[in-house]
Formats: structure tokens, C-alpha cells, sequence
């Protein structure tokens, strides 16, 4: 067989290479891991949670980067271009520069038949490897136990937020997931559980290894009114923090977890107050409750599942008036939409649903018939073959003093930026 050259053809051939998508296994990865001699000398942090991972890993990476240490991140999904997925000190990896580190793997699989997410993270991984680092941050796939980055030993685990999501794999209510969640716990390692209401199966997995729990509310707390926060933690206070550039109330839990991981790792990364300040004031992260310039109003934000999108209808709530809220929504069909359409429906005057370019995803049609539901059919409701045309459709009808709010699937929202930030400019007038 002829080795694939570039990135897109060596994606295209691990989106052949495994029969299903998902199928929860550590040992594959950890094979063909020990295969490649792969392991990281600079301390790890894992970071696994049902809502703000992607947040608390951007987070831990800007504050460090903050402090003057070089970083690696791999995160997932990506919106727009597969190389989002591994960024060093804070850029994005050329891609060609990956092509020969998935050509390590196949290397090393021999007939192991790795999904597609298993071998693009240790083809990542295996990039990472061989950089001047000092800190190396994971974002946990699905679950953790059972997930491909757990076959890396973390120095330190955050579990962000736990809910209902991803049931078939998961299990049905928080507590199964919730101990899907601690399989990235370790003995004697430091697990930040940032969550304030974790499962107590979260608890019971890491007080029976033997982990180093920090709890909300025992190891650390944060407290603060509309100008500034400050944090606590073990013999550590942060006074009059900014609020992290990140929108949204639910970004100070992730920002609390975040600084309880480095604070838990100071003996060998150390980060000082400023560098604290300066990291959440400057983090960026596209699609999390971002709000784009413009008339009207453009709000783009990858809730998908029941729990973020309750933040994300708070959120919009607390922005003003708007006299009318238009919705592009996509979403995977195994997702729970009725809970989903039902927490925007109070706030959304006209939906417009949008197909998305994979196998899992419901069809717009499907949708509608969810809005239509849940309305009892007197939601405004249109189909559109994906989410540019969607947007295109919105803003042709829409007032400049409207909202648009893009939301559902990093597919959905990564739709609307494959030509770059929307800027709109109010072309239509009532």
C-alpha cells in the first residue's frame, strides 16, 4: 500500500481504517503506545468532564503560557481546521508537520485497527513528544476511563462538570457517569474535581485509590461580586481577578478548576498571581458563548446537550433586549433535543434547522419535527442544508436589532466559520 503524504489524505485514511467510530477500549492505544516508546517527561494534565473541558484546558494552557512555560494542548473537536487539535505555546501545528508522526503510527499498529480518534491523538501526541515543553495538557474524548487519553498517566486530573450525555456509552444518569468520569484518576495524584455538585460516585472512585481530591468548597472556593472574583485554595489566595475573557457565568467554575490544577502542580510549574491574571484575562476559545460585532447581533456557542444549553439560554437571557432571536441549530440524533429545543425554546422566535455533514447527525427535517413538538407547533421553523446557508437565510430576513444565536455541534457552529468570522452588517431593514 502506498503511504498517504499529505494531512487530509492521512485523515481520510484513519477515517477508513476502524469499522465504527467509537468502541471503548484502552487497549489498542496503549499497545501501540508502548510500540512507539511514547510517554511525556514534563508533567500531564487530563481533563475530562460532560461541559468545560474545551474551557478549563484553555484556561490551564493561557495561564501557563502567562508564566513564561512552553505548552503543549491537544483538544477536540475542531471547529474549522483539524490542526485546532494540537497547539504548541499557543499556535496551532502546521499541518504537514503532523504527516510524518501519523506515518509513526502506522508504523507501529501493525494490524491494530485504531478508531479515528485513537490515532490522530497519538499521532498528535507523538508531535508533541518531541518539543522543548513544560507542561502538557489533555483534553479527555468521552467518558475516561475507557477514553484514548487516558492511556496517558496524568500528574494531575480535572473533572469539570458532570451530566447526562453520551448515554449508550456512558450510562444512563450522572452517577454511572460520573464514575466513567474518575477512570483518569490516579493514586496519590492530584484530582481537581471542579464540578460543585459532583456525583458522589466521583468522590468514591478517587477516596478508593487513594487520590489527592480537591474538592469545591473544602480544598478550594471562589467568591466575588460584578466587578471581580477572588480565588482560595490550600494556603493560597488570588484577590481582585478579572473575570475571564471566556463569557458566560459557568466560565468561573471552569476558571476555579483551572487554577486548583496548576496550584496542585506548584512544586514543579510554579505560576505566579500575574501570571494568573494575565492568562484568564487574555484566554480565547472560539464557540463558547462568543458574541460577534454587529448588526444584528451574532452569537456563536457549541452547547449541544441539556446542561449547556440551560447555561447558554441563561446567558442569552442576560444580555438585553432583543426584539427577536433567530436559531440555527444542528445536533447529533442520539443528543436529547426535546430537553435541548425546550430550554431556548422560551427565548427563540424562529428556529432554522440545519443538516450537518456526518452519519450521527438528525436530520433538519427530524429536527423540526422536534421544535414543532415542543412549540406545539408554533415555532417559525425552516431547513437548510447547512448551517452558511442557514446563517445566509437569517440574516437576509432579519432587523439589525435582532440576535442570531448559532448553536448545537462544534459542526454547526465550525459551518459558520469556514470563511472566517461572520461580520454582519445589517444589509435588511424594517
Amino acid at each position: 500500500m502506498t503511504l498517504p503524504q499529505t494531512l487530509a489524505e492521512w485523515l481520510a485514511h484513519c477515517e477508513r481504517l476502524h469499522p465504527t467510530e467509537i468502541e471503548m477500549t484502552l487497549e489498542r492505544v496503549r499497545t501501540v503506545r508502548t510500540r512507539l516508546g511514547l510517554c511525556f517527561d514534563v508533567p500531564v494534565i487530563s481533563v475530562a468532564g460532560t461541559n468545560g473541558k474545551g474551557s478549563t484546558c484553555a484556561m490551564i494552557d493561557s495561564m501557563a503560557r502567562a508564566a513564561g512555560y512552553r505548552v503543549g494542548l491537544f483538544s477536540k473537536p475542531h471547529l474549522v481546521h483539524f490542526e485546532e487539535r494540537c497547539r504548541i505555546n499557543g499556535e496551532m501545528v502546521d499541518g504537514e508537520s503532523l504527516a510524518p508522526h501519523f506515518a509513526g503510527v502506522e508504523a507501529a499498529r501493525g494490524d491494530i485497527t485504531l478508531t479515528y480518534f485513537e490515532f490522530t491523538l497519538l499521532a498528535i501526541a507523538r508531535r508533541m513528544a518531541v518539543e522543548p515543553l513544560d507542561l502538557v495538557v489533555l483534553e479527555v474524548g468521552l467518558g475516561g476511563r475507557l477514553d484514548a487519553v487516558n492511556a496517558f498517566d496524568a500528574d494531575c486530573a480535572v473533572i469539570t462538570s458532570v451530566d447526562i450525555d453520551h448515554v449508550d456509552y456512558l450510562g444512563h444518569d450522572r452517577e454511572s457517569i460520573g464514575s466513567e468520569k474518575a477512570g483518569i484518576l490516579r493514586a496519590g495524584v492530584p484530582a481537581i474535581i471542579a464540578d460543585p455538585m459532583p456525583p458522589q460516585s466521583v468522590v468514591d472512585v478517587g477516596e478508593a485509590l487513594g487520590a489527592d481530591l480537591w474538592l469545591v468548597g473544602r480544598d478550594f472556593n471562589t467568591a466575588g461580586d460584578k466587578q471581580q472574583w477572588s480565588w482560595s485554595g490550600r494556603g493560597r489566595r488570588y484577590h481582585a481577578l478579572a473575570y475571564p475573557a471566556l463569557r458566560g457565568a459557568n466560565q468561573l467554575v471552569n476558571a476555579a478548576g483551572a487554577i486548583a490544577a496548576l496550584e496542585a502542580l506548584r512544586e514543579r510549574v510554579p505560576v505566579n498571581a500575574q501570571a494568573v491574571r494575565l492568562g484568564l484575562a487574555t484566554v480565547e476559545l472560539p464557540g463558547r458563548f462568543q458574541i460577534v460585532p454587529g448588526q444584528p447581533a451574532l452569537v456563536l456557542d457549541v452547547a449541544h446537550n441539556a446542561q449547556s444549553v440551560a447555561a447558554l439560554a441563561l446567558n442569552l437571557d442576560q444580555m438585553g433586549y432583543y426584539p427577536r432571536t433567530h436559531a440555527v441549530f444542528g445536533a447529533m440524533h442520539d443528543k436529547d433535543l426535546q430537553a435541548v429545543v425546550g430550554r431556548m425554546a422560551p427565548l427563540v422566535d424562529a428556529w432554522h434547522l440545519t443538516d450537518l455533514p456526518l452519519p450521527r447527525a438528525a436530520k433538519a427535517q427530524a429536527l423540526a419535527a422536534v421544535v414543532a413538538d415542543v412549540t406545539g407547533g408554533k415555532g417559525f421553523t425552516r431547513c437548510h442544508a447547512n448551517p452558511e446557508e442557514a446563517l445566509v437565510a437569517i440574516v437576509a430576513v432579519a432587523d439589525p436589532a435582532d440576535r442570531i444565536v448559532v448553536f448545537g455541534s462544534f459542526y454547526t457552529v465550525g459551518g459558520v466559520l469556514k470563511k472566517g468570522l461572520p461580520r454582519l452588517g445589517a444589509p435588511h431593514q424594517t
